[in-house]
């Protein structure tokens, strides 16, 4: 039985990814499984040539008057922030701007730019004159779209690894149920820069190559950059927001239980709390960041939670690669998009890999290019560092009547 509570909407959705900026571009990669976003790189780890998700398409310039923002992470989130622009002025004409929030999630913020600055430093024994720390402080980004936006509402960013940008969700629901807002801006953003690409190839979890999720030649991710959007409002629209699931196992700092321990309760929790059944989540699109305890765990976390019933499912990371702090927004964008009328087809993005099944572990229906289902409701997994875990589950308007 469905619970009673206030319906989330999805009134509109602003793309930066390595798939493209509008919809339309972005679904029809992400349906095709099209790799071409992905760019070898020898400028960010020493000696090697490094994989990596890129958005290399144009990134439009600050305005003057917010300079003191001037990051790339910034550039990709004001990318997202045009297109839903127009959405968010109506809403402070409408309601005010006390009554708008933005909540993002990050993992690297501007730190690109602190990186080029220490550079200049070596270099020319001083700091550049453009250079600001607080571009590198997780909350910049908040603060920037605060300023572009000129809003006055709550305004913060959650940091949680690779569940940030998923965990903003939960967080601009409780903003609107308790009707401190009437519109959130939810989303996230990260940028490549060489600590990030360092600091996994300390831990030995860069891939070589192309990662292969849940292949039994896995050997680690490709890490890339990213930004999405949303407005979070109350009342319908085409795709609403039906479940939110949070968990922290606090098993390790950087690795998962192994058995999936907090994987399984936001699963559960997101479907409770969505008042469905497992027999309705149409498609999974999996944290499957290919390093070999993640896509273990979170293979038996779903055979756990479905049985033998587990719905169509696929990693999108070897499209993007892995986009860290930006992940579970772009992703929930990539589940919105598959629910839009835009999918005509009603489409999956098909699992990228060498078709290598691991016997270690249980085995999963991943898509086939050209796979369809009859979609209505989708899940979207993240899974962090430090055991902070957060799935989604995102419906189609039609769903919930």
């Amino acid at each position: 039985m469905k619970k009673i509570m206030t319906k989330i909407a999805i009134s509109h959705i602003g793309l930066c990814t390595p798939l493209g900026q509008s919809p339309e571009q972005v679904l029809a990669r992400l349906v095709t499984g099209d790799i071409g976003a992905m760019k070898l790189r020898d400028d960010l780890i020493p000696q090697s040539n490094t994989l990596v998700g890129e958005v290399n398409l144009p990134l439009p310039e600050l305005p003057d008057s917010l300079m003191q923002f001037c990051t790339r992470n910034n550039q990709l989130l004001l990318c997202a922030a045009q297109q839903v622009a127009d959405r968010v002025k109506q809403a402070r004409e409408q309601y005010g701007p006390e009554r708008i929030g933005i909540i993002l999630g990050t993992s690297t913020s501007g730190i690109a730019q602190g990186e080029e600055a220490l550079k200049h430093r070596a270099e020319q024994d001083l700091l550049p004159s453009d250079y600001q720390y607080s571009q590198q402080e997780l909350g910049n980004g908040s603060d920037f779209l605060r300023e572009y936006f000129k809003t006055s509402g709550p305004c913060y960013t959650v940091s949680t690894a690779c569940s940030s940008s998923a965990k903003v969700f939960a967080s601009a629901r409780r903003l609107l149920q308790a009707d401190l807002c009437d519109l959130v801006i939810v989303g996230g953003s990260d940028s490549l820069c060489r600590l990030t690409l360092n600091g996994f190839n300390s831990l030995e979890s860069v891939s070589k190559g192309q990662c292969q999720p849940f292949s039994a030649s896995r050997d680690g991710i490709n890490i890339g950059e990213g930004a999405a959007l949303f407005t979070l409002e109350r009342g319908d629209a085409e795709i609403m927001l039906a479940g939110i699931g949070e968990s922290s196992d606090a098993h390790h700092i950087s690795a998962p239980h192994p058995e999936g321990r907090g994987a399984i309760s936001a699963i559960r929790a997101a479907i409770d709390d969505a008042g469905i059944g497992v027999d309705k989540i149409s498609y999974i699109n999996l944290h499957g960041t290919a390093t070999q305890k993640n896509d273990a765990m979170e293979s038996r976390a779903l055979q756990q939670v479905f049985g033998n019933n587990i719905p169509p499912c696929s990693s999108t990371k070897p499209l993007t690669g892995h986009t860290l702090g930006a992940a579970g927004a772009i992703e929930a964008a990539f589940c919105c998009l598959l629910l839009t009328s835009l999918n005509t087809a009603q489409a999956l993005p098909p699992q990228v890999w060498d078709g290598k099944q691991d016997a270690n572990d249980p085995s999963l229906p991943l898509v086939n290019k050209g796979q369809t289902a009859d979609l209505n409701y989708i899940m979207s997994n993240s899974f962090a560092f430090g055991g902070s875990n957060a799935s989604l589950i995102f419906c189609r308007k039609e769903a919930l009547s």
